[in-house]
């Protein structure tokens, strides 16, 4: 009995999935900043992880020549330029240390985080496939390294004075808001997450323990608490408490790091 034909099926041929480009058209409508060389445009919203799947096996070393690292790097260093030159203009009386809170909290990572968001940045970055499952997108240390990245590339494309007008475009609200006030009650409380942060640890937990007094002169009693300890400390507004508890933490953590 002859053998009958193996039945083969065959499917819809699958495509690779297409790579949509950044509209950059309506990026630079959202930075207010047009492009002379839109490379560094495009370079500045490129990810490693990006790069590195774009060169061929064995020349990862060209990989940084495509990803916006460099140019996040100076960007860095430009933005505190240009923070450290508006907050002397703007404010004339107060102390070294109170503008050096101020700026600090200014160019922290939260600060630029949620400006970003507020542009939209994440919808214009090109990431690899792992990082883009891993939610690249919307995380807030990637979201601050593009501005970082875009201030540097607008630095080379127009100069400081284009780079001081981009800085001070995607920082309005946050420049129109800081005082010296606000910025002692966050410094400590930045410091500490930044330094959990950095040792690959927990953030740390604030809680009112108690509020003390009649309303119009209320205390209160606030604990931060870390994954090897808690302290607590008084302010007259919760805010306050807990940049006092978070100072303590912090000089409490310095004497623990100090060699026996």
């Amino acid at each position: 009995m002859p053998l009958l034909p193996a039945l083969v099926i065959i499917g819809p041929t699958l495509k690779k999935p297409e790579i949509k480009s950044p509209d950059l058209d309506l990026l630079e409508s959202i930075l207010c900043y047009s492009f002379q060389n839109r490379a560094l445009l495009e370079r500045a919203l490129t990810h490693r992880s990006w790069a590195h799947e774009q060169v061929p096996q064995g020349t990862e070393d060209h990989a940084r020549e495509l990803h916006n690292e460099n140019l996040e790097f100076l960007g860095d260093s430009v933005l505190g330029l240009v923070v450290a030159d508006y907050l002397c203009t703007a404010y004339l009386s107060v102390t070294e240390g109170e503008l050096s809170r101020m700026k600090h909290r200014l160019v922290s990572a939260p600060t630029l985080a949620a400006a970003s968001i507020r542009l939209h940045l994440g919808d214009f970055l090109r990431f690899g496939r792992g990082e883009e499952k891993s939610g690249g997108r919307r995380k807030d240390a990637l979201l601050a390294d593009v501005l970082e990245a875009l201030t540097g590339a607008i630095f080379v494309d127009g100069g400081l004075p284009a780079a001081t007008d981009f800085v001070r475009h995607a920082l309005c609200e946050e420049l129109r808001t800081v005082t010296p006030e606000a910025a002692a009650e966050s410094d400590y409380k930045t410091m500490l997450q930044e330094k959990l942060q950095a040792a690959r640890r927990a953030a740390p937990r604030y809680s009112v323990v108690e509020a003390l007094g009649p309303p119009h002169r209320r205390t209160f009693d606030v604990e931060v608490a870390w994954d090897s300890g808690s302290v607590r400390a008084q302010g007259r507004s919760i805010k306050t408490a807990e940049a006092a508890a978070a100072k303590v933490a912090l000089a409490l953590m310095k004497i623990e790091d100090e060699p026996t």
